[in-house]
């Protein structure tokens, strides 16, 4: 049985490789190629348990281009039903391992391990621990990552604005932009609660970060937060 599983994981690897390098031939490659390549070779996998599928994934991710990650992301959130409190450690390995790259890191945590942390609200506080990292992609991360839970309404136990505080004057840019952008979603779904942080807090939050946050109110709205008072 182990012997057939090695033999198509093997299979399953060429056929990415094959089917990569034709497609990459062409500077143009656009994402949804590569889903598409992801998704139609995801069927050839036999063995599609939670630890083989993160066994590929993890195979895909050594190559360290965008490319396999994507594939490798894609597919370890079409395990999604399989996940564990455990899964959290190979994902955050991942994150801190092998993502190098803002869009990396959104493709990662707006979906597979956003999905995760849906599930296991409790693992919030290891997520806060981010925010601290020396890594910028981490920290955009501890924000990004509750991107999912909220639009899904599954963040109960989840304090976006802990990890706001933490991050408003994040020395990177693309950290600032993250978190303002969990901002702007979070008012779609908790309106009161985004303006009158953002409100208590628009004097020490950066600007592009403020910009972000308020993007989603109305005209009216936008006005009373940019004002002066």
């Amino acid at each position: 049985m182990k012997n057939q599983i090695a033999i198509n994981n093997n299979s399953v690897l060429f056929e990415v490789n094959k089917r990569l390098e034709d497609v990459t031939k062409n500077s143009n490659v656009k994402t949804y190629q590569i889903r598409s390549i992801s998704s139609s070779v995801f069927k050839l996998i036999d063995n599609r348990s939670n630890a083989n599928i993160l066994l590929l994934c993890e195979k895909l991710l050594e190559k360290r281009k965008w490319e396999y990650g994507v594939i490798a992301y894609d597919w370890a959130f079409r395990i999604k039903t399989q996940y564990s409190k455990d899964t959290f450690f190979v994902f955050e390995r991942w994150l801190k391992t092998y993502v190098t790259r803002w869009g990396d890191c959104d493709d990662f945590c707006t979906h597979a391990f956003g999905e995760l942390l849906s599930q296991y609200n409790t693992l919030f506080p290891k997520v806060v621990q981010w925010t601290e990292h020396p890594d910028f992609w981490v920290r955009r991360a501890a924000a990004v990552i509750l991107i999912y839970p909220i639009k899904k309404m599954r963040f109960d136990e989840l304090e976006p604005f802990t990890i706001v505080d933490r991050l408003m004057n994040d020395e990177h840019d693309l950290v600032l932009k993250g978190y303002g952008w969990m901002l702007k979603i979070y008012s779609t779904i908790k309106p009161d609660e985004v303006y009158h942080y953002v409100k208590n807090n628009k004097m020490i939050m950066p600007r592009v970060s403020f910009r972000y946050a308020i993007e989603k109110y109305d005209d009216f709205t936008r006005k009373c937060l940019m004002q002066k008072n």
